[in-house]
């Protein structure tokens, strides 16, 4: 598929991702978008990677996203990596 929407949280703190993300993702699914990029970070390798890393995976599951949210993936090496994640976005009805 291809990207519809990139959002890049390198450098936010955790409430202004967290808001960036609910924002970009409720717009790109408004606007029909299927397949957007997340760039989370790898983190410093402390304790699992980064503190975004860890948090957007599980903000996904939250019920202010999951209702939009279809799937995600791991990015491809080009795309981010393990630093990055494909989300797959439900259709508008």
């Amino acid at each position: 598929m291809d990207l519809e929407g990139r959002l890049d949280l390198h450098g936010m703190t955790r409430e202004r991702a967290h808001q960036a993300l609910t924002v970009f993702l409720h717009r790109a699914h408004e606007r029909g978008a299927r397949c957007v990029l997340v760039v989370t970070g790898k983190g410093t390798g402390r304790e699992g990677g980064g503190v975004l890393r860890r948090d957007v995976p599980h903000w996904l599951g939250q019920d202010g996203l999951r209702r939009i949210v279809l799937a995600t993936a791991r990015a491809q090496p080009r795309d981010g990596g393990e630093g990055a994640l494909y989300i797959l976005l439900r259709r508008r009805r």
